[in-house]
This record gives C-alpha cells, sequence and structure tokens, in this order.
C-alpha cells in the first residue's frame, strides 16, 4: 500500500464523480489547521446514482471495511443509510458517513452543502465543511476525541480573523 494522500484520494473520488463533502479534521487540516489526520471523513449524498459511483470507486481501489478479518466490502444497502462506513482502500482509509451529528439533529449531505467552501487542490475542487462548522459539529457531537481538537481549530479560526 502507498503512503496516505488525502489528495490524491479526493481527486480520484472526484474523477469518479461522487458527491460528498469532506469534513472533520481533514477538512480542516486543508482549511489550514496546523494538525495531522489518519483518514478522510466524508458525508456522500445517498442518492442511488451516487452509491454506484461509490461502489465503482471502491471497486477500483480494493474498498474494504477496515479491521475485518472477512476483508467484506460495503453494498448499496449499507451506503444509502445514515450510518458509518469505516474503510480501508489501497489510497487509504475512509469513513463514508450517510450523516453526522447528535442523533437528535443528523445532518446529512444536503444540509452539509450548505457550509461548504469550495477549495481547488490543485487542477481539482472540493467541498469541505467551513472550520466553524466543523467546531459547531464537534461540540454537539461531544466525544472526547471532538472535544479535545477544539482548542486547535478555535486558534486556527482567530488567525484567520473569524474568532476572537
Amino acid at each position: 500500500m502507498r503512503a496516505f494522500s488525502p489528495k490524491r484520494l479526493l481527486q480520484t473520488l472526484g474523477e469518479a464523480r461522487v458527491e460528498l463533502v469532506v469534513i472533520g479534521m481533514g477538512a480542516a487540516v486543508l482549511q489550514g489547521a496546523p494538525a495531522q489526520t489518519f483518514d478522510s471523513d466524508v458525508v456522500h449524498a445517498r442518492t442511488e446514482e451516487n452509491v454506484a459511483r461509490i461502489l465503482g470507486w471502491l471497486g477500483q481501489h480494493g474498498g474494504r471495511y477496515r479491521g475485518g478479518p472477512r476483508g467484506l466490502a460495503p453494498t448499496a444497502a449499507h451506503l444509502i443509510g445514515p450510518g458509518h462506513q469505516l474503510l480501508e482502500t489501497d489510497l487509504g482509509p475512509i469513513d463514508f458517513m450517510g450523516a453526522v451529528g447528535p442523533p437528535e439533529a443528523l445532518l446529512d449531505h444536503a444540509a452539509l452543502v450548505r457550509r461548504c467552501v469550495l477549495m481547488d487542490l490543485g487542477g481539482f475542487q472540493v467541498r469541505l465543511l467551513d472550520l466553524e462548522a466543523i467546531v459547531e459539529l464537534k461540540r454537539a457531537i461531544g466525544r472526547p476525541k471532538d472535544l479535545a481538537a477544539l482548542p486547535l481549530l478555535d486558534a486556527t479560526l482567530r488567525a484567520r480573523g473569524k474568532r476572537r
């Protein structure tokens, strides 16, 4: 397996015309947060056409569930729902999420698109959840790892003049 390259992973998803929003620390890093990430978290459009494109992309890149001893791949039924699919590919780990947020306020692709910035990554564009929305989402989810990232993200927003 090659070294993890989020840029290459996102580029190939764009070439496959997969509709998605990059969220989490991957989106934060691409927007200047001084951090590292070891996977890509995306919320995908849960249409039959988009799920078919995802499955085609996963087939090309050896997509399988991470840590699963049987090497199973997701099906359309897995990807059409709101759940999280934690996968490994030959381009690195990726988490496809149908929706994200606290259980009482899940946000799907359509809801997140309204809070995105479009970023050019050297010849291709990708939708990233904006930093303020990432902070709001991490705060709402409230897991220890999300809360631990908040000071760094707040400092990044302050450095960009978006927070006091």
